[in-house]
């Protein structure tokens, strides 16, 4: 069972960083193809980032000139906020077996005396498409010029962006569903009526929400 402890930014910017790195964690842990948090229930997400909305919003309005009142606005969302994450961490973070330590501090839940942070990902991935079967895509992933197939040192994982479209993405913004591997091969599962269809993906390298590599170039691959 998980067990964290955390210390709240002061700031009012670092509570709010700290706040968009947890609520973006935990979206993309428990979405998509690659759920990891299985057992944390979708709405309670949906609040969560409701809550994170409401006090960036708040929070936003102070970036301005501004009134005594938009202060006041703002200090009442903080601390509704701090109550939402307080409850989300007791309810489904410190109960949950499926969260490792390494995700724990990626969430910033790490106590006070964190690990040394890992320097931002150098370089990116090389890859290799295969498919083993109807509906399927792997992806495998290394270090440029590395002999083996595996992540580098002090990597978390691969982050994927792809999507299927009848032209190349312009840019990878236009990528619009993500998928998330620590090991190899990174697994793309699609539906009956996707087969024969292109994919158009890109890659990099991540460790924490905030370390990320650079994007690769856009590959693609048919659907088999």
């Amino acid at each position: 069972m998980a067990k964290s402890s955390y210390f709240l930014p002061s700031t009012d910017a670092g509570f709010d960083a700290f706040f968009n790195n947890l609520h973006n964690q935990v979206t993309r842990n428990t979405s998509g193809q690659n759920q990891l948090w299985t057992n944390i229930p979708a709405e309670e997400v949906v609040a969560l980032n409701a809550a994170y909305g409401a006090w960036h919003t708040a929070y936003e309005a102070t970036f301005e000139p501004h009134t005594p009142g938009v202060t006041a606005a703002k200090n009442e969302a903080r601390a509704a906020a701090k109550k939402a994450l307080s409850d989300f961490k007791h309810r489904f973070i410190d109960r949950n077996p499926q969260i490792t330590p390494q995700q724990l501090v990626d969430l910033g839940l790490h106590g006070r005396n964190p690990p040394s942070p890992n320097p931002k990902p150098e370089g990116i991935p090389d890859v290799e498409v295969s498919t083993p079967g109807p509906r399927v895509i792997y992806i495998r992933f290394r270090s440029l010029s590395a002999a083996r197939w595996g992540k580098p040192a002090h990597v978390h994982g691969m982050e994927c962006l792809w999507v299927i479209a009848d032209t190349p993405p312009a840019v990878i913004g236009d990528l619009l569903h993500s998928a998330f591997a620590t090991k190899n091969p990174l697994e793309l599962v699609f539906d009956e009526n996707q087969r024969g269809k292109k994919i158009y993906f890109a890659v990099r390298w991540e460790t924490g929400a905030v370390l990320k590599g650079d994007w690769s170039a856009i590959f693609s691959a048919v659907i088999p």
